[in-house]
This record gives structure tokens, C-alpha cells and sequence, in this order.
């Protein structure tokens, strides 16, 4: 007996003094998306984190199935800290519910590490058109249903999903045109080769400024500060009608609880930094945090909320 209490006891000294020396080589920071919104969180993020953790960390973009490509990819890699993943409300809570196998388990297969942020998305038409408000689009729909088209970053992404609720909850019919990367989605609508985006506000706010393309309402419950005059969809004409999406960092499920908390810590020191903040808000990030026990709450819940979601609207992975 004493033996087997020797033996765990050294096999717990092992792991600890392995995650007191993590890290001794660079980071992978997997982002299961092309460039875009959550593309330029971590991109804003990573340096800083990389000179407190004395290491590298290299953001890799993984796009594919709106996100569980390379959230798959995390969950069966080694749970070593040496690979961490940028998880969306996307990948870790509509997906399960709008692809019939998506080779992971988003409750279980990764150790919550922290929630970085949030953002707004907002409803973007190209200034050539004719409609300029939700009423307007909305009577654009109903006339010629299934003629209006909308772009996204990947099926079941924020993006697809905030368009498919207000399907669901206006009775029209559009066409879902899926890209690569948000950037490529936002840049569709200026060109004309699509009509309408639900976008992530950080790709979108230059080309808003520049007036090629148009705002017409935002997700959100609450109107943006940066633009107090634009409407929320519920507001315009869609009560009930409220998207926001977040980004949060994950390890595989197995990491040692060390590391994932040094993460936490790393990435919430970050987070405070006033440059960082600076940057992420004036693209329209919320700054978030908090422990990897919220953000494992946070996960369960929004898991049931698009499963709801995602059965009633009818929504197809494309």
C-alpha cells in the first residue's frame, strides 16, 4: 500500500514539475477560422502573452465546416499546453447541434481556459441597393422570397446563425452564400456578389467608415456606442431578436490544471493591458475574462440556447 501511495505521489510531482517548466518551446494557438474577427483577437493578443510566457506564440489558421476542423484538430491533440485553440460560440455551441458528427465533444473534450471577448454583429447591405432599413429588407424578402442573398464566414458561424433566427423569426426566405474568412464575406457585399451580411462588427468597421457598404441595425439587445444612431434588429421590427458572439481559449481536456490556470492568468493580465484594450474596442470587441469554471458554464448554457436555436430555425450545414 505504501508502495502504490509512493508511486502516485511521485507520478503527481512528475506532472507538476512539467508544468512548472511549461513552456520550453512555442505555442501553437490554433484559429479554427480564416481571417477575420477572430483572427484579429488573437493576432492583438498573442504577443503580449508570448513575452510574459517567454515563448512564441504562433497563431495558425485552420478554417473548415464553420469551425470544427481545427477545433477537432485541439481536441485530439496532446494536452501537453503546447496547443491551445480560439473556441466560438460557433464552434463550441452551434455546431453540436447543426452538424450530425462533428468528431468532438464541446462540453468534454477541452479544459476551458478563459473568455476573452465579444462582439456585436451588425447588418450590412451594399449601398446600391434599395433597402435601408430591417423593414425594408424585410419587404424585399417577402417579395421575392428566396431571391436575397447572404454571405458568412462557414456554416453554423455567427454569422449564418444570426441571418437563420431572423429567418426564423420573420418568416422570410434567403439564400445562404458560406466563404472562407469574415473579411471575404463583408468583402462580398461591397463587390455586389451577394446582398446582405450579418458580420462581425471588427472586418466590417472600415468599409463602414469608408461608405462601401451600409449599416442598417445590429444584433445586440442594446445599441453600440460607436454608432448611437443604428438600430437593433429588435427595435427595427423583430422583437425577441438578440445575437452576440464570443471567443474564448481552450486547451485539450487533459491539460494539467497548472498550465490552464497560467493561461488564464497570462491572457487576463493581458486583457487589463490598456493598449490592448485600446485596440480591441475600437473595433468593437467587449473585453470579458473570468475563471475557466465561467467559462465552463458559459459553454453548457449556450449549448442548449443554439440546439433550441438551430432545431426551430431549420438551419442546414452547407
Amino acid at each position: 500500500m505504501l508502495k502504490i501511495i509512493a508511486g502516485a505521489t511521485a507520478s503527481l510531482a512528475i506532472g507538476a514539475a512539467h508544468s512548472q517548466a511549461w513552456p520550453t518551446k512555442p505555442i501553437r494557438w490554433v484559429v479554427p477560422y480564416g481571417p477575420g474577427s477572430t483572427d484579429i483577437l488573437a493576432r492583438v493578443t498573442a504577443p503580449k502573452v508570448s513575452s510574459a510566457l517567454g515563448q512564441q506564440i504562433v497563431v495558425e489558421n485552420r478554417p473548415g465546416a464553420g469551425g470544427s476542423v481545427g477545433s477537432e484538430q485541439v481536441a485530439k491533440g496532446a494536452a501537453d499546453g503546447y496547443t491551445i485553440l480560439m473556441g466560438t460560440a460557433a464552434s463550441h455551441a452551434v455546431n453540436p447541434a447543426l452538424y450530425s458528427k462533428v468528431g468532438y465533444d464541446a462540453a468534454k473534450d477541452f479544459a476551458p481556459v478563459i473568455n476573452l471577448a465579444s462582439i456585436p454583429n451588425v447588418v450590412i447591405v451594399n449601398p446600391q441597393l434599395a433597402y435601408k432599413t430591417i423593414p425594408e429588407l424585410i419587404a424585399a424578402a417577402k417579395a421575392q422570397p428566396g431571391t436575397i442573398t447572404y454571405s458568412s464566414n462557414g456554416s453554423g458561424t455567427s454569422q449564418h446563425m444570426s441571418a437563420a433566427l431572423f429567418e426564423m423569426l420573420t418568416g422570410v426566405k434567403m439564400v445562404h452564400v458560406p466563404y472562407k474568412g469574415s473579411s471575404e464575406g463583408v468583402v462580398a457585399v461591397t463587390r455586389g456578389d451577394v446582398n446582405v451580411m450579418f458580420a462581425n462588427m471588427p472586418p466590417s468597421l472600415p468599409l463602414i467608415k469608408d461608405g462601401r457598404v451600409r449599416p442598417i441595425a445590429v444584433t445586440t439587445s442594446q445599441r453600440l456606442a460607436a454608432f448611437p444612431d443604428l438600430p437593433t434588429v429588435a427595435e427595427a421590427g423583430v422583437p425577441g431578436y438578440e445575437v452576440s458572439t464570443w471567443f474564448a481559449l481552450f486547451a485539450p481536456a487533459a491539460t494539467p490544471e497548472p498550465i490552464v490556470q497560467r493561461l488564464n492568468r497570462e491572457f487576463a493580465v493581458a486583457l487589463a493591458d490598456a493598449d490592448i484594450r485600446e485596440k480591441l474596442m475600437a473595433q468593437g470587441y467587449t473585453i470579458n475574462g473570468g475563471s475557466p469554471q465561467d467559462l465552463g458554464n458559459l459553454v453548457r448554457a449556450e449549448l442548449v440556447k443554439w440546439a433550441k436555436v438551430v432545431k426551430q430555425s431549420g438551419a442546414k450545414a452547407e
